[in-house]
């Protein structure tokens, strides 16, 4: 063997994939996606089957054609709305991320702390939220912010669990490592401890993500004159059944988007992560 030439052994019980290209990517893309695109159509089939034949009263279910006619009736209105909707989303999920992260790191470096925030924010958590958002309103009025800070209460505590999780299930040889280098507290957290916490943090905001989406219809649900909440109280007021429905569609289709980015933003900022569950080399034992 030449100076310089790497010779490559085979390692007993271990089988050393190449890492995908492109096309192997977009054929896994559609691997994944095909099922849940497959149940939606066959949800959607026999959404129309039932109404179709009749089994239940049009103002109880409304076909699919005829709540893709309001989309095409009102979709200005529809749109005024589900803007309203997505703003406070964005709002309320940006300040319980950046809230959550800074509580996390706070009771991860501090016990006392964390004995003392832990408890409370558990508590908060177990609150029915739609028993509280009435106070919101009475307390911060009918616009805007009692919406977003619904939204930020219901989802902050995703963000710092998993925050907390992911800082604390650093290895401790890495830390050791870091202490015997030299590293500052400050060096150690940005190269070790927050890049080890992101897959954990990612895991917390695609909850959190949802969860704002629902927090901020809650809070229209209690007060309100636009948004999402605002539209299907209004059609349940009217029985406008196929209006209801396209709000209840609107509403989900948010938050399956949000929940997308937030995974093409983890696949960005982590793909160390995301190629380590690709498994490039795997066991064949």
């Amino acid at each position: 063997m030449s100076q310089g030439t790497v010779s490559e052994v085979p390692v007993a019980g271990v089988a050393e994939r190449t890492r995908p290209g492109p096309g192997d990517r977009l054929r896994d893309g559609l691997e994944r996606s095909w099922r849940p695109v497959a149940l939606l159509a066959a949800c959607l089939a026999a959404w129309w089957a039932v109404t179709a034949a009749e089994l239940v009263k049009p103002y109880l279910v409304p076909s699919p054609g005829r709540t893709l006619d309001v989309f095409a009736e009102k979709w200005d209105y529809i749109w005024q709305h589900t803007w309203v909707t997505t703003y406070e989303t964005l709002l309320g999920f940006a300040l319980a991320v950046a809230f959550g992260v800074l509580a996390a790191v706070v009771m991860v470096y501090s016990s006392t702390v964390e004995k003392t925030l832990y408890p409370i924010l558990l508590f908060a958590q177990v609150i029915p939220k739609i028993a509280i958002a009435p106070l919101f309103v009475v307390w911060l009025g009918f616009g805007m912010t009692p919406k977003v800070f619904v939204a930020v209460l219901i989802s902050f505590f995703p963000v710092v669990i998993a925050m907390v999780t992911g800082l604390k299930a650093v290895d401790p040889e890495m830390l050791e490592l870091s202490a015997t280098m030299g590293a500052g507290s400050l060096a150690t957290f940005l190269k070790i401890r927050f890049p080890a916490s992101l897959p954990y943090l990612f895991s917390g905001l695609k909850v959190a993500v949802t969860l704002a989406v629902t927090g901020a219809v809650v809070g229209e649900f209690v007060g309100a004159n636009e948004g999402l909440g605002y539209v299907i109280l209004q059609a349940n007021g009217n029985l406008d059944t196929p209006m209801l429905f396209a709000g209840l569609l609107v509403m989900s289709a948010i938050g399956v988007v949000l929940f997308v980015l937030v995974e093409l933003a983890e696949a960005l900022l982590i793909p160390w992560h995301a190629s380590r569950r690709g498994s490039a080399v795997t066991t064949t034992y």
